[in-house]
């Protein structure tokens, strides 16, 4: 019997499923017409055909956010290969794996200025951390693992392989197979760094914690609550690590971020030593938590800092998160630490603005009621994505979370547009799971089309457009810093026919009291649902009064 010889699109698909690949989302071009039917051919993998190259990149971006393993997306040379572009540099910022892989024209014109010629790989490689061209079949097993081991590493990233037209069609020689993934090792806690941390945390009058990604990424977030607890510090999070600590302990502090000084902020003006645990520099810039870069820092992340005058670590730690915090548990022993006395009051402020909102029945609805019904809406596990935009700022500051990764942001780059494309890959990875894109009019109208495939693909989600006719973040910016906006006022379609236009289900929100039921039927029906519901954005000036008039005695 003759065993058929693989060409180099089918042995990167048996590459893929080594690596235990579910799905690779794209677009399938000119050049790249045999990796796609290869692709499609395999009993492991799903292609999920998407509106939008960019559509593709978010979805494998929040994948790979959420399942820790490499989301993949795919598309042809040139213009397909420049729209996956977006949301590879969002993976790369936000420290979440992706390998993107697109067709390049072909080895007998990728040396002249030939048609959509474009170099690649030096495009891509700002915003990889590893981009590379495949010119021989013989190269194959080696580099789609490299792509994978370097997307998956201690920090993760973005990839990036480009594979020329005519090199898809080689043979691949029977003797080469699929490189299998290798386990890594956890990295212990030198016992010497661990006693230096525990004697800078005993020497702290007022210790406070930043959480940040990282304790999500490390799947630490059990460890931190329980020393949270143990030794009764106060802790805040960063947008991305919003959920690491439980919104129900009574030491979360809320969520560090907001463009100006919000609550938690006074706990970080009157700390002397800030433990920061899992956290980036592009989460939130070191300058607003340590502004005179006069405190103490003590950095425990799987990786060492990047360098920043207002993050001058005092002791910087890399190693496993867990590993390391309950090694310190140890060495500190049963006492609990300093506590700052101010910390009921913070937390007291927040949940008095988002209890306040609850009960507010003005139309159009505020945005503190907005956050409170979708909150009641949702359980634990479920999960939001808040896009950039006035509408991630009220999110994450009120949004009650107590599991890691179910309030997603982008927030190293913070780019628009990613979370509807972002819920079909959340549903993906969590089918169990409800999953909510939340949205501002300007967002979802960037990326609406993707609403066709998580129809067509038969993917249950909910859209909750939150429409003022503007782009809302962009306005609130220019009314503080200039006292007036121009050139951010736009129209919209009727949400309801649009949304039915693509076989899904639409809604207009008329009253305050209508929202909740809406949310709670729409989340448990199996299809795909558009909610518009008006926001009185006039609380974003109202907010930046309050906040600049607060003071707390701590």
């Amino acid at each position: 019997m003759t065993v058929k010889t693989k060409n180099v699109a089918e042995f990167l698909v048996s590459c893929l499923e080594a690596e235990g690949v579910k799905y690779v989302f794209g677009i399938p071009g000119e050049e790249n017409i045999k990796f796609v039917r290869a692709i499609t051919a395999s009993e492991n993998i799903r292609f999920i055909l998407v509106r939008h190259e960019q559509a593709a990149s978010f979805m494998a971006d929040i994948y790979g956010r959420l399942t820790g393993k490499a989301g993949v997306c795919t598309a042809t040379l040139g213009p397909g290969a420049i729209n996956l572009l977006l949301g590879t540099a969002d993976a790369q910022t936000d420290s979440s794996p992706l390998v993107a892989i697109s067709a390049q024209v072909g080895l007998n014109r990728i040396y002249k200025e030939s048609h959509q010629i474009v170099d690649l790989p030096a495009m891509f490689r700002p915003v990889t951390q590893w981009a590379e061209t495949l010119y021989t079949p013989d190269a194959s097993a080696e580099m789609v693992r490299k792509a994978f081991q370097i997307a998956q590493q201690e920090r993760p990233g973005a990839t990036y392989l480009a594979i020329p037209q005519d090199v898809e069609a080689m043979p691949v020689p029977d003797t080469l197979k699929p490189i299998p993934p290798v386990t890594s090792s956890i990295s212990l806690p030198p016992p010497e760094t661990v006693s230096a941390i525990a004697q800078r945390l005993r020497e702290a009058r007022f210790p406070v914690i930043l959480a940040g990604h990282g304790v999500a990424r490390n799947g630490a977030a059990e460890a931190l609550n329980r020393f949270t607890e143990r030794y009764q510090i106060p802790a805040a999070t960063t947008f991305m690590g919003k959920g690491v600590v439980s919104d129900r302990s009574q030491h979360a502090l809320g969520v560090m971020g907001f463009m100006r000084h919000d609550y938690e902020n006074f706990a970080f003006d009157k700390a002397d030593v800030i433990l920061a645990v899992g956290y980036e520099l592009q989460e939130f810039a070191p300058e607003r938590m340590n502004p005179q870069a006069d405190k103490k820092i003590i950095h425990i992340n799987s990786f060492l800092p990047d360098t920043d005058r207002h993050y001058r670590t005092d002791i910087a730690l890399a190693a496993d998160i867990s590993l390391t915090l309950a090694a310190l548990s140890e060495a500190l022993g049963e006492a609990p630490l300093h506590a700052q006395p101010g910390s009921a009051t913070i937390r007291h402020l927040r949940e008095q603005e988002l209890e306040k909102g609850r009960h507010d029945d003005s139309f159009p609805l505020k945005p503190q009621r907005v956050v409170a019904d979708m909150r009641s809406a949702l359980d634990d596990h479920d999960i939001v994505l808040a896009d950039t935009g006035a509408i991630k700022m009220w999110v994450s500051r009120l949004y009650p979370t107590y599991q890691p990764l179910t309030c997603l942001t982008s927030n190293g780059l913070s780019t628009m547009a990613f979370s509807l494309p972002g819920a079909i890959a959340a549903k993906l990875a969590f089918p169990r799971r409800k999953v909510l894109a939340s949205m501002g009019d300007g967002s979802f109208m960037m990326n609406s089309q993707e609403i066709e495939t998580a129809v067509r693909e038969r993917i249950p989600l909910v859209v909750l457009v939150w429409v003022d006719g503007s782009y809302g973040l962009i306005k609130w910016k220019m009314d503080i810093e200039e006292g007036a906006h121009d050139s951010v006022d736009f129209g919209n379609p009727d949400f309801v026919k649009y949304a039915e236009s693509f076989g899904a289900r639409g809604h207009q929100i008329s009253s305050a009291g209508e929202l909740l039921p809406v949310l709670n039927e729409a989340l448990a029906s199996d299809g795909v649902t558009v909610i518009a519901c008006p926001v009185d954005y006039r609380e974003n000036m109202a907010l930046v009064k309050t906040l600049g008039e607060l003071t707390i005695a701590l």
